[in-house]
């Protein structure tokens, strides 16, 4: 999926710098808010998954790739390693969060 965005942001001239993309994946997560919100108006039903929280993840997920490419971080390796670090908390603590 990287490499995907990565040759889309070339082939397109949307070269825009790490802080430029951090700004852009924190709108993005506002606007999957938004979504989520209306989908559950305001917490007063069941989530269930409408075209807009579909359509918002997508661009959650672009602007989180296209700003691991600006950083020159590999997303793959990225997860792996929290993957590996929770499974480390689990076995520790019995859970993932960073409480000791």
């Amino acid at each position: 999926m990287q490499e995907t965005v990565r040759n889309f942001v070339t082939a397109h001239g949307l070269a825009c710098g790490a802080e430029h993309r951090y700004m852009d994946l924190t709108s993005e997560i506002g606007e999957l808010g938004k979504e989520i919100l209306k989908a559950t108006d305001f917490g007063q039903k069941p989530f269930t998954l409408q075209d807009g929280c579909r359509e918002e993840m997508g661009d959650c997920l672009f602007s989180l790739l296209a700003l691991c490419c600006e950083m020159g971080l590999d997303a793959g390796k990225a997860l792996e390693a929290a993957i590996e670090k929770y499974r480390a908390r689990l076995a520790r603590y019995g859970r993932v969060d960073s409480q000791k």
